[in-house]
Protein backbone atom coordinates (compact mmCIF):
# COMPACT_ATOMS: atom_id res chain seq x y z
CA UNK A 1 0.00 0.00 0.00
CA UNK A 2 1.28 3.45 -0.91
CA UNK A 3 1.99 6.08 1.74
CA UNK A 4 -0.71 8.63 0.75
CA UNK A 5 -3.53 6.12 0.76
CA UNK A 6 -2.83 5.20 4.39
CA UNK A 7 -4.03 8.58 5.68
CA UNK A 8 -7.62 8.28 4.54
CA UNK A 9 -7.56 11.19 2.08
CA UNK A 10 -10.15 10.66 -0.64
CA UNK A 11 -10.25 12.07 -4.16
CA UNK A 12 -12.15 15.12 -2.93
CA UNK A 13 -9.47 15.68 -0.31
CA UNK A 14 -6.78 15.71 -2.98
CA UNK A 15 -8.90 18.04 -5.09
CA UNK A 16 -9.40 20.40 -2.13
CA UNK A 17 -5.70 20.40 -1.31
CA UNK A 18 -4.82 21.10 -4.95
CA UNK A 19 -7.24 24.02 -5.17
CA UNK A 20 -5.99 25.33 -1.82
CA UNK A 21 -2.39 25.20 -2.99
CA UNK A 22 -3.24 27.01 -6.23
CA UNK A 23 -5.11 29.71 -4.31
CA UNK A 24 -2.27 30.04 -1.81
CA UNK A 25 0.35 30.63 -4.51
CA UNK A 26 -1.99 32.95 -6.43
CA UNK A 27 -2.38 35.16 -3.35
CA UNK A 28 1.38 35.14 -2.69
CA UNK A 29 2.23 36.06 -6.30
CA UNK A 30 -0.47 38.76 -6.44
CA UNK A 31 0.83 40.29 -3.19
CA UNK A 32 4.38 40.34 -4.57
CA UNK A 33 3.25 41.94 -7.84
CA UNK A 34 1.27 44.63 -5.99
CA UNK A 35 4.20 45.31 -3.68
CA UNK A 36 6.57 45.57 -6.66
CA UNK A 37 4.23 47.99 -8.44
CA UNK A 38 3.78 50.11 -5.31
CA UNK A 39 7.52 50.44 -4.81
CA UNK A 40 8.64 50.89 -8.43
CA UNK A 41 5.58 52.37 -10.14
CA UNK A 42 5.06 56.00 -11.01
CA UNK A 43 3.69 58.05 -8.18
CA UNK A 44 0.59 59.55 -9.76
CA UNK A 45 -1.22 60.28 -6.53
CA UNK A 46 0.38 63.56 -5.63
CA UNK A 47 -1.71 65.78 -3.46
CA UNK A 48 -1.32 69.05 -5.29
CA UNK A 49 -4.18 71.44 -5.64
CA UNK A 50 -4.83 72.89 -9.08
CA UNK A 51 -3.71 76.48 -9.53
CA UNK A 52 -6.41 79.10 -9.14
CA UNK A 53 -7.38 80.77 -12.41
CA UNK A 54 -5.95 84.21 -13.03
CA UNK A 55 -8.26 87.22 -13.26
CA UNK A 56 -7.60 87.34 -17.02
CA UNK A 57 -8.67 83.71 -17.37
CA UNK A 58 -11.87 84.32 -15.39
CA UNK A 59 -12.64 87.37 -17.52
CA UNK A 60 -11.98 85.38 -20.71
CA UNK A 61 -14.29 82.58 -19.54
CA UNK A 62 -17.07 85.06 -18.78
CA UNK A 63 -16.64 86.57 -22.25
CA UNK A 64 -16.66 83.12 -23.86
CA UNK A 65 -19.88 82.19 -22.03
CA UNK A 66 -21.52 85.42 -23.20
CA UNK A 67 -21.94 86.91 -19.74
CA UNK A 68 -20.20 90.11 -20.84
CA UNK A 69 -19.89 91.74 -24.24
CA UNK A 70 -16.67 92.66 -26.03
CA UNK A 71 -16.75 96.27 -24.90
CA UNK A 72 -17.03 95.32 -21.23
CA UNK A 73 -14.39 92.62 -21.71
CA UNK A 74 -11.91 95.14 -23.17
CA UNK A 75 -12.71 97.72 -20.49
CA UNK A 76 -12.19 95.25 -17.63
CA UNK A 77 -9.07 93.80 -19.24
CA UNK A 78 -7.59 97.32 -19.53
CA UNK A 79 -8.49 97.94 -15.89
CA UNK A 80 -6.71 94.74 -14.87
CA UNK A 81 -3.59 95.67 -16.80
CA UNK A 82 -3.61 99.27 -15.53
CA UNK A 83 -2.73 98.09 -12.03
CA UNK A 84 -4.29 98.74 -8.65
CA UNK A 85 -6.40 101.83 -8.13
CA UNK A 86 -4.88 104.50 -5.93
CA UNK A 87 -6.88 106.77 -3.68
CA UNK A 88 -6.33 110.51 -4.07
Amino acid sequence: MMFWYAHGVSGWGWFGMSVGMILFWTVIIAALVLLFRAVNGPHEHTHTTPAAPTPEQILGERFARGEIDEEEYRRRLDALHAGPLTKS
